[in-house]
């Protein structure tokens, strides 16, 4: 069921933010299931129920986690290029999660996100990481924000360089992904990057 504006952290001329909740399994799980050619080999979002519950669990229940939902706003509008369906307004475009918060004196956190196929192309999530981004910086009070993406995934890093982070590395074998062990870039961006 789509949700209302009032009910967003952040919002921005087409997008809102808000944490997940257990309700969202129906709609992120049928977006995850049209999505998987998108998103893979680069990730695996959870597609049924029971993997749904699990994930939402940790990123409701675990205090170094925090999950955000990118909810399209008043899609259907005049001139937007869509057809004037009102029920697509709070739609889910994608989700990005914040991990590995460590407060004390690094207050940081390791960015992942992913974008569902009806939006991609389409600067949602764009918008969505740049709400996430500040909301982070600033009510969450962290510092420092890591992408960590595979070399040839040229869209994420694409998204990381667009909102202002700075490739800092390179680290071989880093994450266990579709059976391997992924290299990745870390791409990173402090609270005095910001653009304002």
């Amino acid at each position: 069921m789509p949700h209302t504006a009032s009910r967003y952290l952040v919002e921005g001329p087409r997008v809102g933010i808000r944490h997940i909740t257990y309700e969202d399994g129906a709609e992120f799980t049928a977006r995850a299931r049209e999505s998987k050619e998108l998103h893979q080999p680069w990730l695996f979002p959870p597609d049924s129920a029971d993997a749904f519950s699990a994930y939402a669990g940790r990123l409701i229940e675990d205090p170094t986690k925090a999950g955000f939902l990118v909810c399209e706003k008043g899609r259907g509008a005049a001139g937007d290029g869509h057809r004037g369906d009102a029920a697509a307004d709070g739609a889910i475009a994608g989700f990005i999660n914040i991990n590995n918060i460590v407060e004390g004196a690094f207050l940081s956190g390791a960015l992942g996100y992913g974008a569902f196929a009806h939006a991609a192309g389409r600067g949602l999530m764009r918008e969505g990481l740049g709400m996430v981004v500040r909301y982070a910086f600033g009510g969450m009070r962290l510092h420092r924000l890591e992408i960590n993406v595979q070399p040839a995934n040229a869209a994420s890093i694409a998204l990381a360089r667009s909102c202002g982070f700075r490739l800092e590395g390179f680290s071989p074998n880093m994450l266990y992904i579709d059976g391997a062990w992924r290299d990745h870039e870390r791409w990173a961006l402090t609270k005095e990057m910001i653009r304002k």
